[in-house]
């Protein structure tokens, strides 16, 4: 049998629409940057949310020796089931009770939380309906549904009232295509903390509307002193809710891919069909990794509380040294997180007139001081930067009084006068008391 054969011009291969529609805002923005950093001075990146980054902060021994001795057993090398080991989603049901009653039926696993993400917003929404997602927001929740033609809307914070949602703007932008609000506590990139007084009124808006919530709640218990994690979900009457979590974060393992879905649902909402479309949807990559299912149990039980405060109270107290420092910018106002490991800083671009945007300025910062934050464009919130806290503590104080020179050097009009003549008074008083003290 002949066939055709088609010339050299006519070999074409195009790329899929969900590849050609799908892409990272953050990835985009970043590499569109200038960034060359000045030659003379260390590259400190506070824009990386990566927590092992800087190889500072290391998980436990327990926790490591669990995965040591998963890869003994035989079960760990095989395929296991598509919504995971029926003992690991047992421990992970038993470690999400703060969340509400929560059985292993309710529990799929998944290849870190941002699949989890990806599995809940493409099993509840279609092409051309919309989910309500957090400004400034991490960007993963658009790069998971532009690509299925899924539009995300967006709902303000409120950067004067600690990130709060702006319940007005949250309600307004639900519609007869919305199928869900997206709820991220604590914030990426915000650093931000509900209290129950708030997760109450979002969840009386998500039902009157009839609007499931998805919960990212990666930063669950990465709360700081002052503040208590709740779960939305606990506070649930009758609004489902589906969250997203695993063990990136708290754990410090981001590379073991391991995260999952927990369903709550106790008027039965979502029904049969969720839950299979769930099921259906975690067959498309047979589970994640059996290694790492194995180690579960052992993980979520073995790893001491001890831990968990040691690195709380790291990046607390980091925390409180980067805005303590950034206070003396000028130009600048950070927002003192309660959570997570980030802060949201404020640049008053009107006294930088030389940059047009908070990219300019993150540029001229990077090839000035070698210091590298992520411009709030890349969460759809102009005019601000984020910073990781995370980093070492030598390496952060650095950084932050560099930024502070790099500002001094760069604000303009009465307020750079008012900084000169701050400094020449402290100069001269510096002068007076070493006289005094030599008199």
């Amino acid at each position: 049998m002949s066939r055709r054969i088609r010339s050299s011009q006519e070999w074409e291969v195009h790329a899929s629409t969900l590849a050609r529609k799908t892409s990272n805002p953050i990835r985009r923005i970043v590499e569109n940057l200038n960034v060359e950093p000045n030659p003379d001075k260390e590259l400190i990146a506070l824009s990386i949310g990566d927590p092992t980054t800087f190889g500072n902060l290391n998980p436990p021994d327990q926790l490591l020796q669990a995965v040591r001795e998963s890869i003994e057993l035989h079960k760990s090398r095989g395929y296991a089931p598509s919504k995971g080991h029926y003992e690991a989603r047992v421990a992970v049901a038993k470690y999400s009770a703060h969340q509400g009653e929560v059985t292993p039926d309710d529990v799929i696993l998944t290849s870190g939380c941002s699949h989890a993400i990806e599995m809940v917003i493409t099993a509840i929404a279609d092409s051309g309906q919309n989910i309500l997602i957090p400004r400034p927001g991490f960007s993963i929740y658009q790069t998971l549904s532009e690509g299925f033609g899924i539009i995300t809307k967006y709902y303000n914070l409120l950067p004067n009232e600690h990130w709060k949602i702006d319940l007005d703007d949250l309600e307004s932008q639900i519609d007869d295509d919305t199928v869900a609000i997206v709820i991220n506590n604590p914030s990426n990139p915000c650093g931000s903390v509900y209290d129950k007084e708030h997760l109450y009124e979002i969840l009386d808006i998500a039902s009157r509307n009839k609007v499931p919530i998805i919960a990212d709640e990666i930063y669950e218990h990465f709360v700081f002193s002052n503040r208590k994690f709740i779960p939305i979900s606990s506070l649930s009457k009758d609004v489902p809710v589906l969250t997203c979590s695993g063990l990136t974060k708290r754990f410090l393992v981001p590379g073991w891919r391991m995260g999952w879905v927990v369903i709550h649902d106790r008027n039965n909402v979502l029904g049969k069909e969720m839950r299979q479309a769930l099921s259906n949807l975690s067959m498309r990559i047979l589970g994640p990794s059996a290694l790492i299912q194995t180690a579960l149990p052992a993980i979520l039980e073995y790893t001491p509380q001890s831990f968990f405060d040691e690195v709380l109270l790291f990046i607390e107290t980091q925390a409180k040294l980067a805005y303590k420092e950034l206070r003396d910018a000028p130009g600048l106002r950070p927002i003192e997180p309660q959570g997570a490991m980030y802060m949201m800083i404020e640049i008053k671009m009107l006294l930088f007139p030389e940059f047009k945007d908070e990219c300019q300025f993150v540029e001229s910062l990077v090839t000035e001081q070698s210091v590298f934050c992520l411009p709030g464009q890349c969460f759809e919130y102009p005019n601000y930067m984020r910073i990781v806290l995370t980093v070492p503590e030598d390496k952060l104080r650095e950084a932050c009084q560099r930024i502070v020179k790099f500002c001094k050097d760069h604000v303009i009009g009465e307020k750079r006068k008012e900084i000169e003549n701050n400094d020449i008074a402290n100069d001269v008083k510096v002068i007076c008391d070493d006289i005094t003290n030599v008199l």
